[in-house]
């Protein structure tokens, strides 16, 4: 059986909750990596819509393991509101999720100091969720955070509580009630203690036996910290590299990467965005994909396909295979505009700039391609897509350099079609 990771290829909500949730029925376990709460996977099955912030799409599935790796950074009361939620719902979770005794936990404090951060005059918002993922991550790598196995550790936890506090307090310059915090927190550990595991040890067991393992990936690679637009990004690794350390699992046992593409391209918050629609055209792509966060409820910056950024992910994330989803938003376009390459002051670039001056420099080259005004739902195979849409779909290919091994052409499960003879097809059995 393989072990593949499914991220998303460009600044997220590209529909990996999804892609993950229909894959999944082929995996025994699926392993979140990275992120936290502030990024929402939407599932639809049938009437019911799912929204999970930190819990994998694979705990949908009957009988599929999910595992919160140690790259997440984890908010103990939103995790225990999630659960109930799926509870309530009818999804089974206990024995079906486990939570990593290394990853980090986030704390009221954090979400203060992130929020703070975002309303200073002096610097530019990132436009984060203030949910204190950020700050999270930053104690994480200066060595002061505390991880769930501390919070599991009563005669511990509290002395590294209320030292924390006290720095976060100092940075506040206003009081935080350590005491209230520790009571609290130690409410959620009762609750969470039967789910908390070695993420790197299970894994590697179930490996052993055969199992096979999902691996999911939250935001998009062009918010990774380390390759995405900086500092316009997140706080962790959201490309493929960070499935390996987000877990603990090597990179030789993983068989494939596949990236998830919308058919357009969106993102939210700041930051440069070369292929941006502004006005109508940016309003209309908007309304009719209902681009707006799952999280927040922000609206998302819409714009046309980049295939220079998905060259850029490809050779970042080594895909194997492309999931392109949202076909259907294009349906009502006479003429489809697609970034074929980039220019700076009048001359063509072949890398991706680092900074932000050259990103917002970039003057993208479209070539224009025919709509096929029609409907593409209820397509039950590509071969069934108006020509116009399968020859949009040839044209990402070749310009992207990947094969579109699947296409999506709505929310539900059953408007979903896998490429016959794909790489993709092969990697998920």
């Amino acid at each position: 059986m393989s072990n593949i990771i499914v991220l998303g290829a460009q600044w997220g909500d590209e529909g990996k909750g999804k892609m993950v949730d229909l894959f999944s029925e082929k995996f025994d376990i699926v392993a979140r990596y990275q992120g936290g709460h502030n990024a929402g996977h939407t599932v639809f099955i049938g009437e019911k819509k799912f929204v999970l912030k930190l819990i994998p799409s694979g705990i949908l599935r009957p009988g599929v393991q999910a595992i919160i790796g140690n790259g997440v950074v984890v908010d103990p009361g939103a995790l225990v509101q999630e659960m109930d939620m799926l509870i309530a719902a009818g999804i089974a979770v206990d024995g079906h999720l486990l939570v990593s005794n290394r990853a980090h936990v986030i704390f009221p404090f954090h979400r203060m100091i992130e929020k703070a951060s975002e309303s200073r005059t002096d610097r530019a918002a990132i436009g984060t969720t203030s949910r204190g993922i950020g700050p999270t991550y930053e104690d994480k790598i200066a060595r002061r955070g505390i991880r769930v196995a501390d919070l599991m550790d009563k005669a511990r936890f509290g002395d590294l509580c209320k030292l924390l506090a006290a720095d976060k307090a100092a940075l506040l310059g206003e009081p935080v009630d350590a005491a209230a915090i520790q009571a609290e927190y130690e409410g959620y550990a009762d609750r969470l203690r039967p789910l908390v595991c070695d993420c790197a040890y299970t894994l590697s067991v179930a490996m052993k036996a055969g199992k096979s393992v999902l691996f999911e990936g939250a935001q998009g690679t062009m918010l990774d910290i380390d390759h995405g637009t900086y500092p316009f990004v997140t706080s962790s690794s959201a490309a493929a590299g960070g499935a390996c350390t987000g877990t603990g699992v090597p990179p030789t046992k993983i068989d494939g990467v596949i990236g998830v593409s919308k058919a357009y391209i969106t993102r939210v918050g700041g930051g440069p965005f070369a292929t941006e629609a502004h006005g109508e055209a940016g309003e209309r792509i908007r309304k009719a994909g209902n681009e707006f966060g799952a999280v927040t409820g922000r609206p998302r910056r819409c714009g046309w396909f980049d295939a220079p950024l998905l060259r850029y992910t490809a050779a970042v994330n080594g895909f194997d295979s492309m999931v392109i989803t949202k076909v259907d938003v294009l349906d009502m376009l006479d003429e489809i505009p697609v970034c074929t390459g980039y220019k700076i002051d009048g001359e063509l670039v072949e890398s991706m700039p680092a900074t932000v001056d050259g990103l917002e420099k970039i003057e993208a080259v479209y070539e224009m391609l025919p709509g096929w005004r029609t409907s593409t739902r209820g397509a039950s195979s590509v071969d069934e897509l108006p020509v116009n849409a399968r020859n949009y779909l040839s044209f990402l290919e070749e310009q992207s350099g990947v094969e579109v091994g699947c296409v999506s052409v709505g929310p539900e499960r059953n408007e979903t079609m896998v490429v016959k003879g794909s790489r993709l097809e092969k990697l998920i059995g």
